[in-house]
C-alpha cells in the first residue's frame, strides 16, 4: 500500500519528458530546459527538494543525481558518478514511461471546489453563491472566533437569516457546510493550547458545536502561531479529530517555502529558519482536508523577486504557488490538499530605494475598487509578470480625489483592511513604461489568475481549490472557472 501511494505521489509531481529531452550528457555547472526537466523528475521521486527546479545543475542536483544512480544500481563511484549520461537517462525514461499513465489518470479526476463566505458580508456572499452551489463540494461560513481564554464564539448569528436558508439549500445540494474557527493571537493560542485543561475544553466545545448545529465538519484556521506552539497545536488537532467521529476536519494553514526561495540560492538561512509553527506530518494525519493559504506573496520569494519583470508585488504568482504546494506535498497527501486562491488585491506606494523599489502598502481592496479607479483614471489594466492584473498611476491631488471616489465595497478582513504584506526592496530592471517613482501600483487577482491556479491544481494532482472569498465583489467570471 505504501509503495502504491509513493508511485501515485510521484506521478502527480511528474513533468513528462519526451525521449529527446534528455539528449545531451549533463553535469554540474550546466544550465538549460533539459536541466529543469531532470530536476523535476528528481523532485518527483524525492531525490531533490521542491523548489530546486531552477534550470542550473548545482551541488543539490549533483547530490540528487548521485543518490538516484546509486539507488538504481547505475553507478556509485568513478568518473560517471554524478554525470547524467546515457545509462542514467535511460533509467529516467523508463521511470517516465511507467508513471505517465498514472499521471494522466490522476489529472483527469474532477477537482473539488469550495470557499469562504465572510460573516461581515453574509448577505452578499450567500446571495452570490446560492445559484452556484452545484459547482461546490463545500462552503465555509467564515463565522467563528476565539477569545483569549479559548472560548469559541459566533461572530454573527449563524442561526439567523441569511445563513439558515442558505445552509438548508447547501445541504439539499449535498454541499458540505464546514464553518471556520479563526484565531490569530499567537500569545493566546500558546497559552490555551499549552494548557491541557483549556485545550481539551476547546476540543470538546468545537466537537459539540458541530454536532449540535448539524454541520458537516469544522475548518481550523489558527494563524500567527509561534514555533513553540507547534506540538501543542498538533495535540489539539489529534484530540479534535478523535472527537469529531465521522465529521470532517479541515485545516487552513499558512504557506511554507523552500529555504532557497526564501533566502536565495547559496545563502545561509538565519538561525531558527526551520522552526515552524505547523507540523505538516501531524496535519496530514489529523486533517481530512488541508487548505494551503497560497496568497499574500508580496516580497517573500527572493528568487522570483530577482527574476520577474519589475515592479513585482504579486498576490499569488503561479510559480510561487507551485513551489509551496509541491513542498507541502512531500509531507501532506495530495488527495487532501486544496489550494487557497484570492479574489482581492493590494495597492502600494512605490518609491526608489538605491537600485531597487520600495513598496509601502496603502490598503487591500476588492476588485470593484480597482476597476472603478482604472475607469476614473482612464487607465487600462494589463497582465503583469505573475499573470495577475495591475496598473500604475501617479498619485497627485487630482488622482487622489479620483481614488477617493472609487468605492471599496468590502475589506479583506473584518473591521478594515488588515492583511499587510511586508514592505521590501526589489532589484530593479527596466520598466516597459516611462513612469518613474514615486507612483502607485494597483495589483489584484481576477478570474484569469484563478484559472491559472485551477490548471495548476490539475497539474499537481491535488484535491482542488478553495476561494477566499465569496462576498459578491469577486470577478463574476470566476463561476466559469470553477468547473
Amino acid at each position: 500500500m505504501m509503495f502504491k501511494r509513493a508511485i501515485l505521489i510521484a506521478a502527480f509531481m511528474l513533468v513528462l519528458v519526451p525521449s529527446s529531452a534528455l539528449a545531451r550528457t549533463m553535469s554540474i555547472g550546466m544550465s538549460g530546459d533539459d536541466i529543469t526537466n531532470l530536476q523535476n523528475i528528481l523532485i518527483s521521486q524525492n531525490f531533490l527538494a521542491a523548489g530546486n527546479n531552477v534550470g542550473t545543475f548545482g551541488p543539490a542536483t549533483l547530490t540528487a543525481v548521485k543518490k538516484f544512480q546509486c539507488q538504481n544500481k547505475i553507478t556509485c563511484s568513478g568518473s560517471s558518478y554524478g554525470v547524467v549520461g546515457p545509462k542514467t537517462q535511460a533509467a529516467l525514461r523508463i521511470l517516465n514511461t511507467d508513471l505517465s499513465t498514472a499521471a494522466s489518470a490522476a489529472n483527469t479526476k474532477p477537482l473539488e471546489f469550495g470557499g469562504w463566505i465572510p460573516y461581515w458580508h453574509a448577505t452578499k456572499g450567500t446571495a452570490d453563491v446560492l445559484p452556484h452551489l452545484s459547482q461546490l463540494a463545500h462552503i465555509s461560513p467564515f463565522q467563528y472566533t476565539v477569545t483569549s481564554s479559548g472560548l469559541v464564539t459566533d461572530a454573527g448569528d449563524i442561526n439567523a437569516e441569511p445563513w439558515t436558508s442558505f445552509i438548508k439549500a447547501a445541504k439539499a445540494k449535498g454541499v458540505r457546510v464546514i464553518p471556520t474557527v479563526m484565531w490569530g493571537d499567537g500569545d493566546a493560542e500558546h497559552a490555551v493550547l499549552s494548557d491541557a485543561k483549556k485545550r481539551v475544553a476547546m476540543e470538546d466545545q468545537i466537537a459539540a458545536l458541530v454536532k449540535a448545529q448539524g454541520f458537516d465538519g469544522i475548518d481550523i484556521d489558527f494563524e500567527a502561531k509561534k514555533a513553540e506552539t507547534k506540538d501543542y497545536f498538533s495535540t489539539f488537532l489529534k484530540g479534535l479529530y478523535q472527537r469529531m467521529g465521522n465529521k470532517w476536519v479541515y485545516c487552513s494553514i499558512e504557506a511554507r517555502m523552500p529555504l532557497e526561495h526564501r533566502y536565495g540560492i547559496g545563502a545561509t538561512p538565519p538561525a531558527g529558519s526551520t522552526e515552524y509553527a505547523n507540523d505538516y506530518a501531524a496535519i496530514n494525519k489529523y486533517c481530512d482536508r488541508v487548505q494551503i493559504m497560497a496568497y499574500d506573496q508580496g516580497s517573500i520569494d527572493t528568487l522570483l523577486n530577482g527574476s520577474r519583470a519589475q515592479p513585482y508585488v504579486p498576490v499569488a504568482d503561479p510559480t510561487w504557488v507551485e513551489t509551496i504546494v509541491s513542498l507541502a506535498a512531500q509531507s501532506i497527501d495530495r488527495k487532501k490538499i486544496l489550494i487557497g486562491v484570492p479574489t482581492y488585491g493590494y495597492e502600494y506606494k512605490v518609491t526608489s530605494s538605491g537600485s531597487g523599489y520600495q513598496y509601502k502598502l496603502q490598503w487591500a481592496f476588492n476588485q470593484n475598487y480597482a476597476t472603478q479607479l482604472a475607469s476614473l483614471l482612464g487607465v487600462t489594466p494589463s497582465r503583469n509578470s505573475a499573470n495577475e492584473l495591475s496598473f500604475m498611476y501617479k498619485s497627485t491631488a487630482q488622482t487622489q480625489s479620483l481614488s477617493d471616489q472609487a468605492s471599496v465595497p468590502g475589506s479583506v478582513a473584518a473591521g478594515g483592511n488588515t492583511v499587510l504584506p511586508p514592505t521590501d526592496v526589489y532589484t530593479q530592471s527596466a520598466l516597459a513604461t516611462s513612469l518613474q517613482p514615486p507612483f502607485n501600483i494597483v495589483w489584484w487577482s481576477d478570474s484569469k489568475a484563478i484559472a491559472d491556479k485551477v490548471a495548476l491544481a490539475k497539474k499537481l494532482g491535488v484535491r482542488g481549490v478553495s476561494v477566499f472569498k465569496f462576498d459578491g465583489s469577486e470577478d463574476p467570471n470566476i463561476w466559469n472557472v470553477l468547473k
